[in-house]
């Protein structure tokens, strides 16, 4: 763990550092961007990390940026902050609102790119007490669930090789001090997929001459909804969700085909590979009992689950504790159902995620994907304090090897 004097260090250099972070994020706030469009956050983390003598690398995953501070050591851990946004239109009604119509930051990415950007800093300013290197790790598209997988991929982990890696999410759950974990699964897997049901189109008048796909989407979606609850076992969790149907063009005729979307989420292997059995099944059964074409599935997209290594989650808990209080670490008593691409970075390394409080103390903080939702600054302080401390204790020689 990291000594008093260290510790009072990195408690005056947060202080420093918080107004120029609430500045970021609030900048970048005003001006979201979509997946692998983030090229103005891009330049302005090329810009700080420049200007704070640490080593960049760009054309990751098109838009991404990798900094390199290097200490005296060998080991190497990453801080991975996320830079786009969704494709909602802010309600928010602060000061600092989004510029670009359509776009906002509603999952607090503004807040996690600060906080990575001023972690950045600090350490930089501490680079003489590194006993090995930090890697930050500012990669696009994390809601398009391909950012990490690219950034992986195109050698994000390697030279230097990355020994653990760490992030943090907003969580309107917790207040803001606050930080929540859990050992093992924190998040689901997250398959989204396109299915097109094929019929033989005709006048609505006849149907006895047409084959009407949108009656069979209606027994596919209701045949759906008994997977989860009769084919899978109950201590199993999972989601099968259709999202989307489109078919039809008049009122008096019968469509050649339908075409549904959705997702499916899951914890294991296992559980997930006979949701989309049992899919299949129902689909060809559906079919069969119409006389119909054979339908289409696709897999257009897959995120693995996020699963925290044992020993991360044990160091950011003994961090937490240490730098915000005991009372201040949550351990999550269940994993959420939702997705998150860092899945991808945990499969190739050891690492932990944890839950950033942002809720204001006693009011309700709009949810995560809201069009009301908008970072909590107080939350920046123990974000800074996190992940500093958390890099300066996965590198000190007695931590984790």
């Amino acid at each position: 763990m990291l000594n008093q004097v260290l510790r009072s260090s990195v408690e005056k250099l947060v202080d420093q550092v918080i107004p120029e972070v609430i500045e970021i994020r609030r900048d970048i706030h005003r001006h979201p961007e979509l997946a692998f469009k983030e090229q103005r956050a891009s330049s302005r983390v090329q810009d700080w990390l420049k200007a704070n003598g640490i080593e960049v690398r760009t054309g990751m995953a098109e838009t991404g940026v990798i900094g390199l501070l290097r200490g005296s050591g060998n080991r190497t851990v990453g801080l991975r902050a996320e830079m786009d946004a969704l494709p909602i239109t802010e309600e928010t009604g602060v000061s600092y609102t989004s510029e670009n119509q359509g776009i906002s930051h509603a999952c607090g990415h503004d807040g996690h790119l600060a906080i990575v950007m001023g972690t950045a800093k600090i350490l930089s300013m501490l680079r003489s007490k590194l006993n090995g290197n930090v890697k930050f790790i500012f990669q696009p598209a994390e809601e398009a669930g391909n950012g990490a997988e690219k950034m992986c991929n195109e050698g994000t982990l390697n030279d230097p090789p990355v020994n653990t890696v760490f992030a943090l999410h907003s969580w309107p759950d917790l207040s803001a001090g606050e930080i929540g974990i859990r050992y093992g699964a924190m998040m689901a897997s997250a398959e989204d997929f396109e299915l097109t049901i094929y019929g033989k189109g005709g006048h609505a008048a006849h149907p006895h001459k047409a084959i009407d796909p949108i009656v069979m989407s209606a027994k596919v979606v209701e045949s759906f909804q008994t997977i989860i609850s009769r084919r899978i076992k109950p201590l199993a969790p999972a989601v099968l969700t259709i999202g989307k149907i489109e078919g039809g063009s008049a009122p008096n005729v019968i469509p050649d085909s339908v075409f549904l979307s959705g997702t499916v989420r899951a914890f294991d292997e296992e559980t997930r590979e006979r949701i989309f059995t049992e899919m299949t099944r129902v689909i060809e059964s559906v079919a069969h009992m119409f006389q119909a074409p054979p339908p289409k599935m696709k897999i257009i997209e897959r995120i693995p689950p996020t699963i925290n290594d044992d020993r991360m989650a044990d160091l950011v808990i003994r961090v937490g504790k240490a730098v915000l209080g005991e009372d201040k670490v949550k351990t999550l008593p269940e994993p959420s159902m939702g997705a998150e691409d860092f899945s991808f970075y945990l499969q190739r390394v050891p690492g932990a995620i944890f839950r950033l409080g942002v809720d204001s103390l006693g009011s309700s903080h709009a949810y995560l994907h809201s069009s009301r939702f908008n970072f909590n600054d107080d939350a920046i302080r123990t974000g800074l304090q996190m992940m500093t401390s958390i890099a300066l204790d996965s590198l000190s020689t007695n931590s984790v090897t």
